[in-house]
């Protein structure tokens, strides 16, 4: 028999999809929609300790490949949002609070917050590119990545995900510093830093100037930091990047990937993605002799000694 279920640091997943942060997240009852439509995990908004407004308009730009998005991390703050994250847990599958902050104390006091709402993981936004002083700037460096892990591990009991940057020279040496801090796992990728201009208007269309990409266009770049990654590190990976398909999240999942998440997925195609996903991987599985995820995760890596 096909078994989609994955242990996960201790989660179980019914399946290995993964809404990612930052799309249909916002509230309690969107989260519930994608745990209803299939999605074994949910990763909430990025949620930092005060309400943020974010980044003026236009935020989003619709591409060929994907999307290009400058929304600057707005939330209400921890406190207001905690409400949202009860109504989530009603779906039944593991929540994942993400939080993003400043520096390595104000992300731990936020790990321990974030924990006492009941989440059942707490992933560091370490990469979102467009939000100054957070996000990459925070986990640009393998130094800083270590450190900032470290304080979050010291602060709660549950497991903590390092989401990790792809605009670095080295994606494997900011997964190593994640390990040495003492991360659960690591999930990558987050956006890649990109600009789109207008030449009627002879300027950025985002309001903010620059933004960060997603979807298909990403997805190679994605499987390759995951293949790093894999061969770096001995804590999960969890892909994100480009994923609208079964095909898709076997890259991810042959790559190295223990479970991916699914973000610009949801905005194009809905979220029937979760479910489509689902079928294709267990029609994969039944074709070509696999009965558990787990057997698939790293067979496109040489066979280690």
């Amino acid at each position: 028999m096909t078994h989609l279920g994955v242990d996960l640091c201790g989660l179980k997943l019914k399946n290995p999809t993964m809404l990612a942060s930052g799309v249909f997240d916002e509230t309690g009852r969107s989260m519930l929609e994608a745990a209803w439509a299939g999605a074994g995990a949910i990763v909430t908004k990025s949620v930092g300790a005060q309400p943020r407004h974010g980044h003026p308009n236009p935020c989003i730009v619709e591409l060929q490949n994907g999307l290009l998005n400058a929304m600057g991390l707005p939330n209400p703050g921890i406190d207001v949002y905690a409400a949202e994250i009860t109504e989530a847990k009603i779906g039944g599958v593991p929540i994942i609070g993400s939080i993003f902050g400043g520096d390595e104390r104000e992300i731990a006091d936020l790990a321990s917050r974030m924990q006492a709402t009941g989440v059942d993981a707490v992933e560091l936004n370490l990469s979102c590119p467009h939000a100054k002083g957070y996000g990459a700037e925070i986990g640009s460096t393998p130094e800083l990545v270590e450190t900032v892990c470290r304080h979050a591990k010291s602060a709660c009991n549950v497991p903590v995900f390092a989401k990790l940057t792809p605009n670095t020279s080295s994606i494997s040496s900011l997964a190593q510093a994640a390990e040495r801090g003492g991360a659960d796992a690591v999930v990558a990728i987050n956006t890649l830093k990109g600009m789109v201009i207008s030449p009627a208007a002879k300027m950025p269309i985002l309001g903010n100037r620059v933004g960060g990409l997603s979807g298909p266009a990403v997805r190679p770049v994605g499987v390759r930091s995951v293949y790093e990654i894999y061969e770096a590190v001995k804590i999960p990976v969890i892909g994100v990047g480009g994923i609208a398909c079964g095909n898709d999240a076997l890259e991810y999942i042959m790559a190295g990937a223990r479970a991916v998440q699914i973000g610009t997925g949801v905005w194009t195609d809905g979220l029937g993605v979760f479910g489509k996903v689902c079928r294709e991987l267990m029609q994969f599985m039944d074709e070509n002799g696999y009965s558990d995820i787990s057997e698939m995760v790293g067979v496109a890596h040489p066979a280690r000694p």
